[in-house]
């Protein structure tokens, strides 16, 4: 598929972003909570989501974070986040992606695409070598979605990360660059 083809972009988040972004979290709030660690009280906050994409900026300048906005080409509607996360550089030249996209989008490829676009950020403009998923067991889409985008399974990581309170076994994936 050529970038024309494409139904998305992605793109980082800048201030202007923060009433979609906060939009987002709330329309999909029970979504997103299935799969994520539990949110802090002040979490659909606006003020929240200034912070994020305030601190989303920093960790930008900084090499460590990634953050981008899925948008629709059409109408540049704000309908999912992907990130590059736990950037490390010297003999790793890694990092771990992680997506969610708004339920009334899922089930079109448009997750599949905005990780190809992620993964090809990483690979040609951080010049990553490696990146790494995790995915809950019980999310076949998600895995689905990394197979789809070039990702292999890896193993399983047991009891790796708390989700609503529960220690949570992920499957995990990698991509390796060719060229890095």
């Amino acid at each position: 598929m050529s970038p024309t083809d494409k139904k998305i972009y992605i793109a980082f988040y800048d201030d202007s972003d923060a009433n979609a972004l906060l939009d987002l979290h709330l329309r999909n709030g029970e979504l997103f909570q299935k799969y994520s660690p539990t949110f802090s009280n002040d979490y659909y906050t606006l003020e929240a989501k200034r912070k994020y994409i305030s601190n989303s900026i920093k960790q930008r300048e900084e090499d460590k974070q990634y953050s981008f906005g899925i948008f629709l080409k059409d109408g540049d509607k704000l309908i999912g986040e992907v990130s590059l996360s736990r950037i490390s550089r010297g003999a790793l030249q890694r990092g771990l992606i992680g997506y969610s996209l708004d339920k009334q989008y899922n089930g079109r490829g448009l997750t599949t695409e905005a990780v190809t676009l992620a993964v090809d950020f990483a690979f040609n403009e951080l010049k990553l070598h490696r990146i790494d998923a995790g995915v809950m067991l019980s999310n076949l889409g998600s895995m689905r979605v990394l197979e789809k985008a070039g990702f292999h399974k890896e193993g399983i990581e047991q009891k790796g990360v708390k989700i609503n309170g529960q220690w949570e076994d992920h499957q995990i994936f990698a991509i390796i660059s060719d060229n890095n």
